[in-house]
């Protein structure tokens, strides 16, 4: 559905930063976990994509 939006958590432990993504909508979260040196543009594409792939898993498929 066009509109739907994703939120962003980023969490950082030593060397490492756990990005949560989290369809506003249902409420369906993926994480991934990348080291501080990627860029945030990159892990929060990476999640983005993950949570898109566990939304298709669940028959929730994203559109947008």
């Amino acid at each position: 559905m066009p509109g739907r939006g994703v939120i962003f958590e980023f969490v950082r432990r030593g060397n490492i930063v756990r990005v949560a993504a989290v369809d506003e909508a249902t409420g369906v979260e993926a994480w991934i976990i990348g080291p501080v040196s990627a860029s945030q543009a990159d892990l929060k594409t990476l999640a983005r994509r993950k949570l898109d792939y566990v939304m298709k898993k669940k028959g929730l498929g994203r559109s947008d």
